[in-house]
C-alpha cells in the first residue's frame, strides 16, 4: 500500500516543536531524524509550537503539536506526527478539512496508562489510599479492622473495558494476570488479544456495564463520547463497581459522577483525568473516601518519547519508499 502522501519534490523540510512528551531532542535524536529523512533534509528544532510559526512557511512535515496559528503559518504542510496520545486538540475545522495527514502515538502509550490505572485501582481495593491518609493512626485497632474488613481481592472479579485500543489491551493483560475475567466492547471491529477472546460490539455495552465489577473507559474524546458517563451510565453499574478512567476526563459528566459517589450508586472511582482540568480545589470529588485521583500524569514514561520518535523515523522512511504509515489518525472519526 502506498504512503498517505506523495514524496515532496526536493529534500524534506521538517519542523520539530518540543512538547511535554518530547521535552528534549538530543544530537543523537536529530541525527536519527536526518538519516530517516534522507539526503539534504532540513531539520529545525524549536522550543514550542508558538516559536515554530517563524519557521513554518517551508515546512513539509511537523513533529509535535500544531495549534491553529501554527497550521495557518505552514501553507506547504503535508503531514503532522503528533507527540500526544489524545488528538482532540487537532480537530479544528481547518485541519480536519485539509489534506494534511495526521499520525501519532496511536497504540504506543497503553502500557504506562494501564500501570497507573492498576495503581489507582489497588489504592482503592486494598485500602492503600486510606492507609496513606491515616499515617500513624492507621495502626489503631479500629482503623486496622476497618481497612481489613473492607479490602477487596481482584481475583475472580470482572473487568469491563469500553474501547479496546492500546490502553484497553494493556488493561486486559494486567487484569488477566490478576485473575480477573475481562469483557471488552468497541464501536469498531478490532482484533481480540491479551485475555479477551472476542471484542464485542457496542450493542453489548449495556450488559458489560451491568456485570462489571471494575468498569474501565478507554475511549478517545469525540463529539459522541463527550459526557457519555452520565447519570444513566452510572445508574446501570453495580452499586459495588469501581469506575476507572485514565484517558480523557471530558468523557465524564462531572456532576453525575459526584451524585453517583454521594448516593453510593457506585463503589468508587479511580481517575487520572477529571471532567475539568485542573480539577478545582472546591470540587466535591476531593472529599470522597472512595475516589482516588492522580493529576493527569499517567501518560509519563521514560520510554514514551523514544518510542514515538522511532515511529516518526520509520514513517519518514515509509514516506521516501512509498509505503504505508504507522499510527494514522482518522481525522473524521477523531482518533
Amino acid at each position: 500500500m502506498n504512503s498517505p502522501i506523495p514524496m515532496p519534490d526536493g529534500p524534506l523540510n521538517i519542523l520539530v516543536t518540543k512538547t511535554l512528551t518530547l521535552p528534549e531532542v538530543s544530537p543523537e535524536d536529530e541525527a536519527m531524524i536526518k538519516e530517516a529523512a534522507g539526503p539534504g533534509a532540513t531539520i529545525t528544532i524549536v522550543d514550542s509550537p508558538k516559536e515554530g510559526a517563524a519557521y513554518a512557511a517551508d515546512a513539509d512535515v511537523i513533529l509535535g503539536i500544531t495549534p491553529k496559528s501554527l497550521f495557518r503559518a505552514a501553507p506547504n504542510l503535508k503531514w503532522v506526527h503528533a507527540t500526544a496520545s489524545g488528538v482532540d486538540m487537532f480537530m479544528y475545522d481547518e485541519f480536519v478539512e485539509s489534506d494534511v495527514v495526521l499520525t501519532g502515538e496511536k497504540g504506543l502509550v497503553g502500557g504506562h496508562l494501564a500501570d497507573t490505572a492498576f495503581g489507582l485501582l489497588l489504592a482503592l481495593t486494598r485500602r492503600i489510599k486510606t492507609a496513606i491518609e491515616l499515617g500513624p493512626d492507621g495502626w489503631t485497632l479500629e482503623n486496622r479492622e476497618r481497612m481489613r474488613f473492607s479490602e477487596i481481592e481482584l481475583e475472580g472479579l470482572t473487568m469491563g473495558i469500553v474501547g479496546f485500543g492500546g490502553t484497553g489491551r494493556h488493561l486486559a493483560r494486567r487484569a488477566t494476570a490478576f485473575g480477573m475475567s475481562v469483557r471488552a466492547v468497541d464501536a469498531f471491529p478490532v482484533q481480540s488479544s491479551d485475555g479477551v477472546e472476542v471484542v464485542e460490539g457496542i450493542d453489548a455495552l449495556d450488559e458489560v456495564i451491568r456485570v462489571s465489577d471494575v468498569l474501565a473507559v478507554g475511549l478517545p474524546l469525540t463529539d459522541e463520547t463527550r459526557g457519555m458517563c452520565n447519570d444513566e451510565f452510572f445508574a446501570a453499574m453495580k452499586p459495588t463497581a469501581i469506575f476507572l478512567n485514565v484517558t480523557r476526563g471530558e468523557i465524564i459528566d462531572g456532576p453525575a459522577l459526584e451524585r453517583a459517589l454521594r448516593n453510593n450508586a457506585i463503589g468508587g472511582a479511580a481517575l487520572d483525568v477529571a471532567p475539568t482540568e485542573p480539577l478545582p480545589p472546591e470540587s466535591p470529588l476531593w472529599g470522597f473516601e472512595n475516589c482516588v485521583m492522580t493529576p493527569h500524569t499517567a501518560g509519563a514514561s521514560q520510554h514514551r518519547g523514544r518510542r514515538n520518535l522511532e515511529r516518526f523515523c520509520r514513517n519518514l522512511v515509509s514516506l521516501r519508499e512509498g509505503k504505508e504509515f504507522e499510527g494514522v489518525v482518522d481525522k473524521r472519526a477523531g482518533f
